[in-house]
């Protein structure tokens, strides 16, 4: 008797969306197993901004079901879902801050208000994360305005990172970064999946950070995975639509709108 197969950290089946009119994702399947990192690739448009908003709750489907650890997110009542989400940290796209408060105030801002932690443990753990992503500890007290992007990149990746969550969600880790300040965003994310051994999913359009930080890429294209595969072997694949995304060509089974 084979063993019973182990239950994904996260798993979208069956995940449909349309806004007017135009299905943006069509009977999505997505699993992802505990401690792994899978990164989302596509032109733009495809979906996968809808897809991680759904994936973190951000958004219900019109079809489908969200599962994390085995328990239909999609079906749960807001104090449950809200118990599974605050197992979840998520570095936007831009970083996202609050242009209003300090450094520390942005990192430690979930701590405070849905944890509950006191604000004196809260400016520790969040002065503590904060060093982890190669920022001086001064930072802290600085504003948002007061940073260039790559530093503001790192606060927002403490930001998503001081709870220490079970799953982290990447939008565009390194978009808006010159090469080098990209190449230190993915170590860092790769560092700080490693640490706290917890599950990834990143949605990005630069594939030196695909086959960076990912261990596994999936391709999203007309609402549907069209290809899936370790990072590894990527640029070893035949599949139409990955060849010409991967290599910038005009010429191909993706068209552009623009």
């Amino acid at each position: 008797m084979s063993a019973p197969l182990p239950i994904p950290k996260l798993e979208l089946r069956g995940v449909s969306k349309t806004f007017g009119g135009r299905k943006i994702l069509d009977c999505v399947d997505i699993s992802v197993e505990r401690g792994r990192s899978l990164v989302i690739i596509g032109a733009s448009g495809q979906g996968k901004s809808v897809t991680l908003k759904i994936a973190v709750g951000l958004m219900r489907p019109d079809k489908g079901q969200v599962f994390m650890d085995g328990e239909d997110m999609t079906e749960l009542r807001t104090a449950e879902r809200s118990r599974l989400h605050g197992r979840l940290g998520m570095l936007f796209q831009g970083a996202a801050l609050f242009d209003s408060l300090k450094v520390w105030q942005n990192v430690a801002f979930r701590l405070i208000n849905a944890d509950k932690v006191p604000r004196k443990e809260a400016r520790e753990r969040a002065i503590e994360a904060i060093a982890r992503v190669g920022l001086p500890r001064d930072v802290a007290d600085r504003f948002p305005s007061e940073l260039s992007g790559g530093m503001q990149k790192r606060v927002g990746l403490a930001r998503a990172v001081v709870a220490h969550p079970d799953i982290l969600f990447f939008d565009e880790p390194t978009t808006g970064l010159d090469p080098i300040t990209s190449d230190v965003i993915n170590d860092l994310i790769i560092e700080e999946v490693k640490r706290l051994g917890c599950t990834a999913v990143s949605i990005t359009h630069d594939m030196n950070s695909a086959r960076r930080i990912g261990d596994e890429i999936a391709m999203l294209h007309g609402g549907k995975i069209v290809w899936r595969g370790p990072a590894k072997t990527i640029d070893e694949t035949d599949n139409p639509y990955v060849l010409q995304f991967i290599n910038g060509r005009a010429h191909g089974p993706i068209t552009c709108d623009a």
